[in-house]
């Protein structure tokens, strides 16, 4: 595995690897690397002869009272994990290599961006579309694969491949779960023991409201549980608990359409988001 920080190198190697027209896949990365992503590399593997993953700490999409500072950073361990994964290129640039000195682009989405986190934490995805594009066009993979744990980011992504013509398929693959149900996340790191329990409750409150819901609940009311089971296992603030149209992320009072069910809340310190699929009977 080549692990590369600069631009000219990066593109020296990927055209290496294409050549005799072989397939590329990107999964990009804030690293602190656990089961979640090694599923999408494998993933990315099976869906291209190569695979790069980018590991960068994008400070775009983090607002001014967020953690950027503390996000964990162990690029020696996930770059064993990825060796040993058989991906073929790391790219760790620098901010520098990412935003040099008079960067003055900035990528702005509408519509999928609006609710849920685009309300809760202005200006994320506009950081998230910007560093999102300069990957595609750094790696110029065939394929990038995202988890639906990120939902929104999901939605964005695809929604800003469509609007750009960018010629990436866009995958995204379901939540990877520990064993009792919480979403892998690099955040999770932060949790205390005690908290690591209380935040069992986000899963379970999303999936009692789709059982509710799915049975001909009012959505209101199954939300309102949600939010109620949360706040009672220590959850504060409670960002959002939102039933959304599965595509649009519009928001919903009826369940007549396939819809995701999608929160975010904070245990302790640690803010968690996580999502569900709800489908109409």
């Amino acid at each position: 595995m080549q692990t590369l920080r600069d631009l000219p190198a990066l593109r020296a190697a990927i055209l290496a690897l294409r050549r005799d027209g072989k397939s590329v896949a990107l999964v990009p990365t804030m690293g602190a690397l656990h089961d979640g992503h090694m599923a999408l590399v494998e993933e990315g593997r099976r869906r291209a002869k190569h695979v790069v993953v980018s590991i960068f700490v994008n400070p775009r999409q983090f607002g001014p009272n967020e953690d950027l500072d503390a996000y964990p950073r162990r690029e020696a361990t996930d770059a064993h994990m990825l060796q040993e994964a058989g991906v073929d290129i790391l790219w760790a640039p620098t901010v520098d290599v990412m935003y040099p000195a008079g960067f003055s682009t900035n990528i702005s989405l509408s519509g999928v961006t609006e609710g849920l986190d685009g309300a809760a934490r202005p200006g994320h995805f506009d950081g998230v579309a910007t560093v999102v594009t300069k990957l595609f066009n750094q790696v110029q993979p065939d394929v990038a694969l995202f988890g639906e744990k990120d939902y929104q980011q999901l939605t964005v992504i695809r929604q800003m491949v469509i609007d750009l013509n960018l010629p990436v398929e866009i995958v995204g693959l379901p939540t990877q779960r520990a064993e009792d149900g919480l979403a892998l996340s690099s955040r999770n790191t932060y949790l205390t023991e005690e908290e690591r329990k209380q935040a069992l409750a986000l899963p379970r409150a999303l999936g009692e409201a789709k059982r509710q819901m799915e049975k001909g609940a009012s959505v209101d009311s199954a939300l309102a549980k949600a939010i109620a089971m949360l706040a009672n296992h220590g959850f504060d603030p409670i960002d959002y608990v939102t039933l959304c149209d599965a595509a649009t992320l519009e928001p919903m009072t009826v369940l007549d359409r396939p819809a995701r069910l999608l929160g975010a809340a904070k245990m302790g310190g640690t803010r968690l988001i996580d999502n569900i699929a709800v489908d109409p009977a």
